[in-house]
């Protein structure tokens, strides 16, 4: 929390996260030139806000992209705001949020939006990608059986657990570099014919000194209400998938069948 404050208390670097709030995914020369400084003031500054946990990074070939990262904003709130103003909070929420997404899907502006998600897991590279494209373990901590060889171009399932036989998700591996790089798309099997363009998933792992450092970057999603819809169920899979790794089991309970508050 220490390190926030910290990143927050400088404007410069609360205008950066304020221009990745608007645009996410910018590359290091599209931050330098937005604050007007040069590279390497720019670099010591997302550094601060990488630290803090503000900001992930996620690599495209030889770019780096930058992302807002709202985890540690989310917990200021939780702790700082929203127990003395929960209710009024939430209503100016739901206000901003709709007004939001009515841009998002505004012919004017047709980007698609991106939702990044970044976790540390005590464990090794090895262990996290076997998790992540094991049909049993995957069947443990997230209620779905991920099905495939894991070969790039092979095709993939998110396959029921009751013995139905029945994929929620289905797609393709894009890129398959053990134990590193995934990247899937992901798409619906009963989504209408307009609206089956998949979006995709990629699952980077990175040792982290003697961690591991998972990015999940989830791109190409329809709007904004489906990028709330995923940002409420990764950070659910991933803390259920931190537990089974350093822990031997998932949590006690499934946290996306737990109701909110």
């Amino acid at each position: 929390m220490d390190k926030v404050f910290k990143a927050l208390a400088d404007p410069t670097r609360r205008y950066l996260l304020d221009q990745l709030h608007a645009e996410n995914g910018q590359t290091l020369g599209e931050l330098a030139e937005r604050v007007a400084m040069t590279r390497q003031s720019t670099t010591q500054h997302l550094a601060l806000l990488e630290a803090a946990n503000l900001v992930s990074t996620v690599r495209r070939g030889r770019e780096k992209l930058h992302y807002l990262n709202p985890v540690p904003l989310h917990d200021i709130q939780e702790r700082w705001i929203d127990k003395f103003e929960h209710p009024r909070l939430r209503t100016l929420s739901a206000l901003k949020q709709q007004a939001e997404a009515t841009m998002t899907t505004n012919p004017t502006n047709p980007a698609k939006p991106t939702y990044v998600y970044v976790t540390y897991i005590e464990s090794t590279p090895e262990k996290v990608w076997h998790a992540l494209t094991d049909a049993e373990l995957t069947a443990a901590y997230w209620g779905h059986a991920n099905i495939s060889d894991w070969r790039q171009g092979s095709p993939w399932e998110h396959r029921r657990t009751d013995g139905s036989g029945i994929a929620d998700v289905v797609g393709e591996v894009v890129e398959s570099t053990p134990p590193t790089r995934l990247v899937t798309t992901w798409g619906y099997p009963n989504a209408a014919a307009d609206s089956a363009d998949p979006s995709q998933v990629t699952f980077d792992i990175e040792p982290y000194g003697g961690i591991v450092r998972l990015t999940v970057t989830h791109e190409n999603l329809a709007d904004e209400k489906e990028r709330n819809d995923v940002g409420s169920g990764w950070p659910a899979v991933l803390s259920n998938l931190k537990s089974l790794l350093e822990t031997g089991s998932p949590l006690p309970d499934k946290p996306w069948l737990v109701p909110s508050s």
